[in-house]
């Protein structure tokens, strides 16, 4: 059972005012003295806090705070120590996204959920899409399209049309946001191991902007996108709550 515990929170007055109820009972200690995280807040934060501690060996076991929660456990105070000896563990491989810019300059950045491309004026993106080298799409004109992980299926992608994608499979969808053409096309399931290339076409007339889990760079000229096997994120779930019971739920709602 782990007894050193991190508690971390989001800048909201209830996930505030949690953390110090929590520290007042259980006591805290520094990030990397810890054997398990706890993080206080919605989703957001649950992403912040993984792409923070990736480099500790601690999981990370989330407690809703916040407005959202699919990767978030129930708040409770009295029985911490009990759930998390309890926890069932899930581990996630992040998209790496690398972005070169209109004016020259490469972006890079880790996203847990997905990668996304948005249209960033008033007309609709043009985008050309490659799967390892090889030109899948000559052009989709859309909102938007973007790449997720099974843990992020559930988010954006959803919202998306996109599929859901069970915890633990080897797939990533690509999906597209509002395609005008091909019309209604909503994309595709791709083995993890591919290596995804948007080239925009028109890119000054058309600006498109590149996100990975809300850290954005605009005016992308292309972006590459590829599951990092290299980083791990743990996260800790109740028994019976975990991502893969989360996300057969969520397609009987």
């Amino acid at each position: 059972m782990p007894t050193r515990i991190n508690f971390v929170a989001s800048d909201d007055p209830v996930a505030q005012t949690a953390r110090a109820a929590l520290i007042a009972r259980y006591g805290n200690v520094p990030e990397h003295e810890a054997d398990v995280i706890v993080a206080l807040g919605g989703d957001g934060f649950m992403l912040h806090t993984l792409h923070r501690t990736q480099d500790l060996d601690a999981p990370v076991y989330g407690m809703n705070r916040g407005t959202v929660g699919f990767l978030m456990n129930e708040y409770s105070e009295s029985d911490l120590l009990e759930r998390l000896a309890k926890a069932e563990e899930a581990v996630i491989n992040p998209l790496s996204m690398k972005a070169m810019c209109v004016d020259g300059t490469i972006h890079e950045a880790l996203a847990i959920n997905e990668v996304s491309l948005l249209r960033g004026g008033p007309q609709a993106a043009k985008l050309k899409i490659s799967i390892d080298g090889h030109l899948r799409l000559q052009e989709l004109v859309c909102d938007g399209a973007l790449v997720a992980t099974p843990a992020g299926s559930t988010a954006y992608n959803y919202s998306a049309h996109g599929p859901i994608l069970p915890i633990g499979s080897d797939v990533l969808a690509l999906t597209a946001v509002a395609a005008f053409r091909p019309r209604r096309w909503r994309g595709a399931l791709l083995p993890k191991s591919a290596h995804v290339r948007f080239d925009v076409i028109d890119a000054e007339k058309r600006p498109v902007m590149a996100d990975a889990d809300s850290r954005w760079v605009e005016n992308v000229l292309w972006v590459e996108i590829e599951s990092d096997d290299t980083i791990a994120h743990r996260i800790l779930f109740d028994p019976g709550h975990g991502l893969e019971e989360r996300l057969i739920r969520e397609q009987f709602v």
